[in-house]
């Protein structure tokens, strides 16, 4: 079982996602908003670059020193200035958090999940900013047996600004707890180990490691990550408890700085696997969970630009991988020997489905598909034979999609979905937009497979598939308190056409009915658009104090994403990453030529590289959009890329392109925000950064806020808030990150003019 986040770069943030009744004002005619007290103004002092034959000169590089007191001081006054222009908006701030905090329910339970006779949930408690880790076991004479806490994370985030739990690791044996803790928002973790029959904190701590950590089956050896001095996880020890840390086994040092290292348990648990991975070729080792004082075995060597996941099965490895697929393909291998000389194809390329991943059950494979940009879910038997159904028809290994149409779009508990047999097949979805969420499914012995459903009008539903009797059971929906009626709003899927004649999907929803006195609806339109990361539809409880209001939200699926398969991806990255600025110019354009908005009530949003996507369609078409919402956003692009020491940027070079090869500056040149700040008028814009900001450092925002104020020829308000305590994700408590919800939707209603 495990908490912890992936270390990726640069993904996206908890993002500005919007959703609300009372009527906008017109702001065709200009709304006179109340001029704030002068602004900072940051001082000049040029640092000149020259590259490829081009001299620039960076007016703002000193920013870059955060140990001088001047630096500090800025991101302070401009902080306080912000808080100074948004003080007219304290009463709507205080009112959308009280909406925000009263939909949520304060003491709630999570669907617990079982594993070796246990049952482990969270569970929150009213006022209390963090969950509480608990377990109980399964067989109780009367029921399940008394609550076990085994990490309470508000007496532990006492004192912080910020905190994030990584790992947690259960040993084999349920013993122990292998649990790690964030304190600065640095990412940088430090390690723990709990008895969890005592309580006991063991002295085995480890400071500066990545948010995981892997047991062996002996309850005794635990295997470890640590970070080098740009925070790039490179080095794999192997800790026996009770020893010195000095004596811990250097097992792994990844020297290539393009590739992070990762550790973890197979599903089955009999094998350790250690990841290693750019953002473009992966090799995977393995290891016996029983020996592990043994040597990591190669599955297959990196070849770049190839990829690879594994799951482990009996005598087999399952591998995803695009080596002669785009869309990546799915086979197997024997333990013994299971390089690419002894795969055999299981799933073949489609070039209408994109494989994700794959997970083994006792009896079942598990595939993670995406299909017309929706994800879906494929069941294989494994050792699958031929079945008859009771039409007659006779299904083989891969089987068929089955299809389901279901009458309301809102699953409830009580449902159940049942689908004829076969040995392979699609799961059946309910409704036309949607997305599923993987869980961790930590019980390999079990033909239960656990995945979260949601749409933009559905809330989160934790779902049970019997993979044997097919059946649909909803554990768990999200509850909306107050009352929530899916019936008043309305989801769907438009197609905008980009210049080059590409059609970019958008998801919309919006509260009906769509047509309003006034003309078009205001909007926010929000985007990522990077890493091959997809931005799927998926229902925000926050999202309502917008759609309520009568706020149309959009998501416009921009290549740089995943959403149509691994090609959607590569034209949106290195020398294609400026179709990813004019996919979501012409998705606005759309959007306000079908009349759902006009530009002077559309609103945009993205965070960290969905950060860069706002930054560089306001400097390309800034009449276009009244108002933007740049959360630590990746602006500085060409600076950060040319800086090797900086944490991510040569595993970057796979994503945006090495400038130090002329043709991929001149791409980067092109487009990079910062660099093409210009004396023009600009739209209301709100810029947030996070001091302590391992992926995008806080003086991308505060750099991109300082240019922007010295070359906007405009009125229009510019505001950046830094959080001084914090790092990528904004505040860590859930109450301090609905305050943070609150303060964007603030700024957004204020600009469009909505009372």
């Amino acid at each position: 079982m495990s908490s912890s986040l992936p270390h990726l770069p640069r993904r996206s943030v908890p993002s500005l996602a919007a959703g609300s009744t009372a009527p906008a004002r017109d702001v065709a005619e200009e709304r006179s908003i109340a001029p704030a007290p002068s602004a900072p103004v940051a001082r000049r002092e040029p640092h000149v670059c020259a590259v490829h034959g081009e001299t620039r000169a960076d007016d703002y590089y000193w920013l870059r020193h955060r140990e001088d007191a001047e630096v500090i001081a800025y991101l302070e006054a401009e902080n306080r200035y912000t808080d100074s222009a948004m003080l007219a908006t304290d009463s709507l701030r205080e009112e959308l958090y009280q909406e925000l905090r009263g939909r949520i329910k304060e003491s709630d339970l999570s669907v617990p999940e079982p594993l070796d006779g246990w049952l482990y949930y969270t569970r929150t408690e009213a006022g209390a900013q963090y969950p509480i880790f608990c377990r109980q076991r399964a067989d109780g004479r009367d029921g399940p047996g008394p609550e076990e806490v085994l990490l309470d994370l508000n007496p532990l985030a006492a004192g912080h600004a910020y905190f994030r739990l990584g790992a947690f690791e259960v040993s084999p044996d349920h013993r122990l707890l292998a649990w790690s803790a964030d304190t600065s928002g640095a990412e940088s973790f430090t390690l723990y180990v709990k008895d969890l029959a005592s309580g006991e904190q063991l002295a085995d701590t480890v400071a500066g490691a990545s948010a995981g950590a892997a047991w062996a089956n002996d309850n005794r050896t635990l295997f470890y990550v640590t970070l080098d001095e740009a925070r790039r996880p490179c080095r794999l020890f192997r800790h026996r408890l009770g020893r010195p840390l000095s004596e811990d086994v250097l097992v792994h040092f990844e020297a290539d700085e393009s590739f992070f290292v990762d550790v973890t348990r197979s599903g089955s648990r009999r094998y350790l696997l250690l990841d290693l991975a750019s953002h473009s070729t992966t090799e995977v080792r393995y290891l016996d969970a029983d020996t592990p004082e043994g040597a990591f075995q190669v599955v297959e060597p990196r070849r770049a630009g190839i990829e690879y996941s594994v799951s482990h099965h009996g005598d087999l490895f399952y591998i995803v991988t695009n080596d002669g697929a785009p869309n990546f393909r799915l086979v197997s291998a024997p333990v013994a020997s299971p390089s690419r000389d002894h795969w055999t194809e299981v799933l073949g390329a489609r070039a209408e489905v994109k494989i994700d991943s794959a997970d083994s059950f006792r009896d079942h494979l598990v595939v993670y598909e995406r299909e017309a940009g929706l994800r879906q879910i494929r069941i294989l038997e494994l050792g699958g034979k031929a079945v008859r159904r009771s039409d007659g028809r006779m299904l083989g290994a891969t089987g068929e999609q089955v299809s389901h149409q279901a009458g309301d779009s809102t699953i409830r508990p009580s449902d159940r979905l049942t689908v004829f047999p076969s040995a392979g097949y699609v799961i059946p979805l309910p409704e036309p937009v949607y997305t599923l969420r993987q869980h961790e499914n930590p019980e390999f012995d079990t033909t239960v497979l656990r995945f979260t459903y949601t749409s933009l009008v559905t809330p989160a539903s934790v779902v049970d598939w019997d993979m044997a009797e097919r059946t649909w059971t909803v554990r768990k929906q999200t509850e909306v308190l107050g009352g929530y009626d899916p019936a008043r709003y309305r989801s769907e899927r438009r197609f905008a056409a980009a210049p080059d004649g590409t059609r970019v999907p958008i998801s919309l929803v919006y509260q009906l009915p769509l047509e309003r006195p006034g003309g078009p609806r205001p909007m926010l339109l929000t985007g990522y658009g990077a890493y091959g990361v997809s931005f799927d539809p998926a229902f925000s409880i926050s999202n309502l104090s917008l759609l309520d209001r009568g706020v149309v939200f959009a998501i416009a699926h921009v290549r740089g994403g995943e959403e149509m398969g691994r090609a959607w991806y590569e034209g949106g990255r290195r020398q294609q990453k400026p179709n990813t600025f004019t996919d979501f110019i012409a998705a606005a354009e759309y959007l306000i030529a079908e009349g759902f908005t006009a530009p002077d009530r559309l609103a945009i949003t993205g965070g960290s590289a969905g950060g860069l996507l706002m930054g560089a369609v306001t400097n390309m078409r800034p009449e276009l959009f009244r108002a933007v919402v740049a959360e630590v956003p990746f602006v500085d692009v060409v600076n950060t890329m040319l800086d090797a020491s900086l944490p991510l940027t040569v595993i970057e070079y796979d994503e945006w392109g090495n400038p130090n090869d002329p043709e991929a500056y001149r791409c980067i040149r092109g487009y990079s925000p910062y660099d093409n700040v210009c004396a023009q008028a600009y739209p209301h814009m709100l810029i947030t950064a996070g001091l302590n900001d391992p992926r995008v450092a806080y003086w991308e925002p505060a750099k991109y806020t300082a240019k922007l104020r010295a070359l906007k020829t405009d009125q229009n308000r510019l505001l950046l808030r830094t959080n001084m305590g914090a790092g990528h994700g904004g505040a860590s408590g859930r109450f301090d990150f609905l305050r943070e919800v609150a303060f964007k939707f603030a700024f957004v209603l204020d600009v469009l003019g909505i009372v």
